[in-house]
């Protein structure tokens, strides 16, 4: 729920602004609350489908429910407040008085369907309360970071589409990792990239019935052959998710072109699998009931990673400029067998556990020879490259190499020392532009989460901690965070909110503020 207090000469107001859980219908419910003297307000409802382009046919019975419909679409507004039709606009005027509360509910549904009965907007203020209080109410106290934790469990509750489980990576489509410029994702999709964090999220708090839904989300969408399974879906398993630009919007700020849809669905991520097969070892180890499907992993999606992990892929980032052997994609490739050997290890059969165990330490000792360059000291993004990428901060987070590593310590200083800006983490080198941003990216958040993972592994927890209050400053006023963050211009970048950020938030303060935390629990699988 979202309060705003207006102050004017009259008077003083307030309007409550909530969507209500659970009821059946997807609704908006507007309280307007008069606190002192009078205020005058202005309505100006502005309805467009079809992402702006299609204007509806617009209604108003002798009860003032005002319906808007065009095609398959319609809202209804219901209020107490009549509006007149004005340059395909819907407009009114109206005063809240001290005491007064006007109410207005806004009801989207099928336009062959009859309107859906809507809760009273009194009644619903109230049940949204209580939902959200006992939600937030079963958070366990987390040393010194309670409210961000609890901010960040809601957003991803709110995040979440309640009959499938899938948790949406950003509610937004086409926001710029650069603004004017061209990387303008549609991320309103579910990402498997996603998985473990997001279950040792809400299961080291102990939100159960939420990592059982998102698990049973996971468990649906990867259902098929092993060479069909997607880096991300659709709320509900949806495979086919068309890019296409829509070219009669202006953009962010002039940022073009927007797009919906997400090409990168069809790409081809190796690190998917091990995401995959982790995510369900942390599951069992943390008490949910086995899934009748996890023989999927071992039975059909390793014998196919057995050939494909040889191969190169578009990798973490989503490249669109080619494939190439990613480190971290052979990283979590070698996770995909290290965690079904255990699985298999766990469920007595002892020859899966051999087959998957040799394979991870041929993929080990394969990164281990490709992938480090003694001249920089460090590992590198890409087989025989030369450039640094925040994504290797996963090889000491997932047990790849231990932290006390010489290679790994020597990683980290090197990400420390040539992505750092203002104290947050770039994902990547690439060429600087003349603030010193990488083709005027920003900072990606996730990255300085992942960072301080990696120092607490280190013993490095002030070096940690610092990191963590600076990522905490990125927060808007209620606490949110976008994908990026740029230092220079002390802006948000990138769709917002952001589940990423969000569960490297929850997963850092988790590590902070406990003996052993999400890193050093998911590190020591292996």
């Amino acid at each position: 729920m979202c309060e705003t207090e207006f102050s004017v000469g009259s008077g003083e107001a307030a309007i409550f602004d909530f969507m209500p859980p659970r009821d059946g219908s997807s609704n908006i419910v507007r309280i307007v609350e008069g606190r002192k003297g009078s205020v005058e307000f202005e309505i100006d409802l502005v309805i467009r489908f079809d992402y702006g382009r299609s204007v509806p046919w617009v209604s108003q019975d002798e009860t003032g429910k005002l319906t808007a419909v065009a095609g398959p679409h319609r809202l209804t507004l219901e209020g107490p407040i009549e509006l007149t039709g004005e340059d395909l606009h819907s407009k009114a005027k109206f005063v809240v008085s001290e005491g007064q509360r006007i109410a207005f509910t806004l009801t989207r549904s099928p336009s062959h369907l009859p309107v859906p009965i809507t809760q009273d907007p009194e009644a619903a203020l109230q049940h949204t309360i209580f939902f959200w209080q006992e939600f937030v109410g079963r958070c366990p106290p987390v040393n010194g970071y309670n409210e961000i934790v609890k901010r960040s469990l809601i957003t991803l509750k709110a995040m979440t589409y309640m009959p499938t489980g899938g948790i949406v990576a950003a509610i937004t489509t086409s926001l710029p990792e650069k603004i004017g410029g061209p990387r303008n994702w549609d991320y309103r999709y579910c990402w498997l990239r996603d998985a473990t964090m997001t279950l040792m999220a809400f299961m080291t708090l102990g939100y159960f019935e939420e990592a059982a839904a998102w698990r049973e989300w996971l468990m649906r969408a990867v259902a098929g052959t092993p060479e069909q399974m997607q880096i991300m879906y659709g709320v509900a398993g949806e495979r086919s998710l068309p890019e296409c630009e829509l070219d009669w919007l202006s953009g962010y700020e002039g940022s073009l072109p927007v797009r919906i849809g997400n090409a990168a669905a069809d790409q081809f991520q190796l690190d998917v699998y091990g995401e995959v097969a982790d995510a369900l070892v942390q599951a069992r180890k943390h008490g949910l009931p086995p899934h009748p499907r996890t023989e999927f992993i071992g039975q059909v999606l390793l014998p196919y990673l057995e050939k494909a992990w040889r191969e190169p892929d578009e990798g973490i980032w989503e490249v669109r400029g080619g494939r190439d052997h990613f480190t971290h994609s052979k990283v979590m490739a070698w996770v995909a067998f290290d965690r079904t050997a255990k699985l298999a290890d766990d469920a007595g059969d002892v020859s899966s556990a051999t087959r998957w165990r040799l394979i991870a330490d041929e993929i080990h000792a394969d990164v281990c020879k490709n992938a480090y360059d003694d001249e920089l000291g460090s590992f590198v993004q890409s087989y025989g490259s030369k450039t640094l990428d925040a994504s290797l901060l996963q090889i000491p987070l997932v047990g790849f190499l231990p932290a006390d590593d010489a290679k790994v310590a020597s990683t980290v200083e090197a990400i420390e020392a040539r992505l750092m800006r203002d104290g947050l983490l770039l994902r990547y080198e690439t060429e600087a532009t003349d603030d010193g941003l990488p083709s005027g990216e920003g900072a990606f958040l996730i990255c300085s989460f992942w960072l301080c993972g990696a120092l607490i592994l280190l013993g490095r927890d002030a070096d940690a901690s610092k990191i963590f209050t600076r990522l905490c400053e990125c927060t808007n006023d209620v606490g949110l965070l976008s994908e990026e963050y740029d230092p220079v211009a002390g802006r948000m970048l990138g769709n917002f909110p952001q589940a990423f950020s969000h569960l490297g938030l929850i997963a850092t303060a988790m590590n902070l503020s406990r003996v052993e935390g999400p890193a050093e629990e998911r590190s020591a699988e292996a």
